[in-house]
């Protein structure tokens, strides 16, 4: 029978009875979050432009980590025989550089005045992902899966490629966002761009109030 593998996508560990480490090992699942119920779900629901190439370049992101590990194959450290990951290697740390690609990215977007809210609420958003990030980053050193060198340079990685995928989704690829919308593709899956709406929320708010107040009442 050959060998067991983990699906390491869930399979995290921390030591019995470490109410931190607990704590850390969900942290640690932030990206799985994001990606599954947060883009999944926007696509679903919003299906905007912006949210699909942000997703677009994380997904990019993570092709590039998984080039540079296979490349480098630096291992993981030594607790890896504990936590059943030393067939995989760790340099730069996939998670680390998720958070930190993601944080760059949502924070150059939100100064842009691009988001669903009212910009000045652009600092609270921003302070979360940032230190959603940290927290990740500290999660794979205290539960024993990266060294502090393989998280550093995820999120030195990460940072460089979300800076450098926002520049081309908002320099090169947005002036063609309307060409999208217009296309057949974009009118059968109903995508669009709302990133010249500065306050996305409140302008569906009072829409959606405007179209309740045009439909007949069922006492009529």
């Amino acid at each position: 029978m050959a060998p067991l593998k983990a699906v390491t996508l869930t399979h995290v560990r921390y030591p019995k009875g470490d109410q931190l480490g607990h704590f850390l090992a969900w942290v640690s699942l932030v990206p799985v979050f994001i990606s599954l119920g947060g883009f999944i779900s926007h696509f679903i629901f919003r299906r905007e432009l912006q949210g699909m190439f942000f997703a677009v370049g994380l997904i990019i992101s993570q092709f590039i980590n998984e080039l540079i590990k296979t490349s480098v194959q630096q291992a993981r450290p030594e607790t890896c025989f504990l936590l059943e990951t030393c067939d995989s290697h760790g340099w730069p740390s996939s998670h680390s550089q998720y958070m930190f690609f993601f944080a760059m990215y949502f924070t150059l977007l939100t100064s842009k005045g691009i988001g669903l809210w009212d910009s000045r609420n652009n600092w609270i958003v921003n302070s979360w992902s940032w230190s959603l990030a940290f927290l990740t980053m500290y999660s794979r050193v205290y539960l024993g899966y990266h060294t502090i060198a393989q998280v550093c340079a995820g999120a030195i990685l990460g940072i460089f490629l979300g800076s450098l995928w926002f520049w081309v989704v908002y320099s090169v690829l947005s002036p063609y966002f309307q060409a999208i919308e217009e296309s057949a593709f974009g009118r059968m899956l109903y995508v669009k761009d709302t990133s010249h709406i500065p306050n996305v929320l409140k302008f569906e708010y009072d829409n959606a109030r405007a179209a309740r107040k045009k439909v007949p009442s069922k006492s009529n």
